[in-house]
């Protein structure tokens, strides 16, 4: 996969201004207390400790992993108090996190990454929100690129609403384009590793059936256990025409957690 070296970031700055689902927040606060304490120690010299004057300056992070670009592990999402492979609620959640399916269980994934550029294929810059996007849009785009999808492979889509990230927040986080109920039994009956999207959900929003929301994701983490990326920045593979790439993703595993924030690479 890796011609000439290059590599596309994949991941989004996140800060307070990331769009977010309602409920989720996201803040950080500048810890610079060490330049006084510091010069509390006996051996503190001038404005720091010891005779290089050393200080620093660390952050508090308060909030959830579920924001910017995020790998889900498959506990995120439940049908009731079910979670893959039937375990309950009861069985799995703990005041520190899930006993089982937290992030920390995923391990590092490099593998043939692959963008469905829908968008292009459609001929739109961004699909419209709510678009479902159908086996015949998935094996068309295919067919354009000259791609097949393989098992073990991470398929990205790129629909073009990922566009809008910092642009138009609000219209960004008022529905999205995605893979209809249809592609991800197609994906799944070819054992992809993972799939993903240039949104902050994964499937349309509003969905196909208004009376099952989110039936996308919660079909692939409760009844598959197949994971799904989220707010991919995929705009410069889209701009670039490359569809084919070395897919590497790595993430902090924290116990129990439900995601992580990550920044993937494609390289090619």
């Amino acid at each position: 996969m890796v011609r000439t070296g290059t590599v596309v970031d994949l991941g989004r700055v996140l800060d307070e201004n990331t769009p977010k689902f309602p409920g989720r927040y996201w803040h950080q606060t500048v810890d610079i207390s060490p330049h006084w304490t510091n010069l509390r120690r006996p051996d503190a010299v001038g404005r720091g400790w010891g005779r290089n004057e050393i200080n620093w300056i660390t952050e508090i992070q308060v909030g959830t992993f579920q924001v910017g670009t995020q790998l889900d592990s498959i506990g995120h999402i439940q049908i009731g108090d079910r979670f893959y492979n039937g375990w309950t609620t009861a069985d799995v959640v703990e005041d520190w996190g899930l006993s089982k399916f937290g992030i920390e269980t995923v391990p590092p994934i490099v593998t043939r990454g692959i963008l469905v550029d829908v968008a292009a294929y459609k001929g739109v810059q961004r699909l419209p929100r709510g678009y479902v996007i159908s086996v015949a849009d998935l094996e068309g785009a295919l067919q354009r690129q000259g791609i097949d999808v393989q098992a073990g492979d991470a398929v990205l889509f790129h629909t073009g609403w990922g566009g809008l990230w910092g642009r138009d927040n609000a219209q960004f986080l008022s529905g999205e384009p995605g893979p209809g109920l249809e592609v991800v039994h197609w994906l799944y009956a070819r054992h992809v590793a993972l799939t993903g999207a240039d949104t902050w959900s994964y499937g349309p929003v509003p969905g196909e059936d208004p009376e099952r929301p989110f039936l996308v994701p919660q079909t692939m983490y409760v009844k598959m256990g197949l994971f799904g990326l989220e707010n991919l920045a995929t705009e410069e593979l889209a701009r670039r025409r490359v569809y084919q790439f070395l897919f590497t993703l790595t993430h902090a595993r924290t116990r129990g957690s439900t995601a992580a924030v990550i920044s993937p690479a494609a390289v090619y």
